[in-house]
């Protein structure tokens, strides 16, 4: 069962919940990511470099001289990443993603350039703390930058900027942090063992189902990813919206839709369910990963000084100036 055609419809800019607490959001994200920095190992394919432009899978450099063990251990991970697990594994069933998808193609979409829709999620997190450190835009530009300093494709830093804006999704139809961020994993199958915290996931209703919870459930052997309804969260709901809407190619919008897929890109889990386009879109997402969990710490851009590259890439991959979100 595929995710499906996303259908457009008329738009509007004043939908977005602006009362939900971006700064919980972004707490709750951040630890996600450092409990999956403690389990990643960079296994990245070595690649040749040309000279204008490194080859994606080239091991990032960026990163090397980086302390990884700094990071809080996997098992004291803080209760607020056990919680948010539990209830987001109790809670992502194939009825919820078949709703929610017909929520996204029945509902009002927002209307705004790529660098608009940066701003309005900086605003709508980064305003809730007038203290917080870094902002949204300095945090995607992070990414970006470190893509782009490793000398890899203009399209690959574009994506490094853009590949979280699917947080918009919190103040615009989520029903609450769990259908946002997290790592992602199909439904309509059974639950791989290899996806964080399993055992949580007794509590969803498809658990036991005589269909979803087997091991191939609603699919085949094979069946590629493409055709597989990945948990809804911002991952999946910005592929959408790119792969509409963009001139990005198959790589990029792999980095985006499957960057929060770990217990796939890292622990090998659901090789089953690929295809011979899905083996060369997990290298490539694995070439990613460390640019998005390891460049939180790096210097903070100058917004202003960059933002004109920046919005020249955007236009190079966006036709259209203004996006339907």
């Amino acid at each position: 069962m595929a995710p499906g055609a996303l259908v457009e419809t008329p738009n509007v800019n004043e939908n977005f919940n602006d009362h939900r607490d971006g700064l919980a959001l972004e707490a709750t994200s951040d630890d996600i990511d450092q409990v999956n920095v403690l389990k990643a190992t960079l296994k990245v394919k070595e690649g040749t470099a040309t000279d204008k432009e490194r080859d994606i899978y080239e091991k990032s450099r960026f990163d090397a001289e980086k302390d990884k063990t700094q990071f809080r251990q996997y098992e004291e991970a803080c209760d607020r990443v056990k919680n948010f697990y539990r209830e987001q594994h109790e809670r992502q069933t194939v009825a919820y993603n078949l709703k929610a998808r017909n929520d996204f193609q029945s509902r009002t979409r927002a209307e705004m350039s790529v660098w608009q829709a940066i701003e309005k999620l900086n605003s709508l997190i980064d305003e809730s703390d007038p203290d917080t450190s870094l902002s949204q835009i300095e945090h995607l530009l992070q990414a970006a930058e470190a893509i782009r300093r490793d000398g890899k494709p203009r399209w690959m830093q574009l994506t490094g900027l853009i590949h979280d804006l699917g947080k918009l999704l919190f103040f615009y139809g989520a029903q609450g942090q769990w259908d946002v961020v997290g790592d992602t994993f199909p439904v309509g199958c059974a639950f791989d063992k290899r996806i964080i915290y399993p055992d949580t996931f007794k509590g969803n209703p498809d658990h036991d189902n005589e269909i979803y919870g087997t091991k191939y459930g609603i699919y085949t052997p094979g069946c590629g990813l493409d055709n597989v309804m990945l948990s809804w969260g911002h991952d999946e709901y910005l592929y959408h919206v790119v792969k509409e809407q963009s001139t990005l190619p198959d790589e990029a919008l792999a980095m985006i839709r499957y960057h929060s897929f770990y217990p796939w890109h890292k622990e090998g889990a659901y090789e089953w369910m690929m295809n011979e386009k899905d083996k060369k879109m997990l290298e490539a997402v694995r070439a990613f990963n460390p640019y998005d969990l390891y460049s939180k710490s790096d210097d903070m851009p100058k917004v202003e000084v960059l933002k004109p590259y920046y919005l020249e890439l955007i236009d190079e991959f966006f036709p259209n100036k203004v996006i339907k979100w």
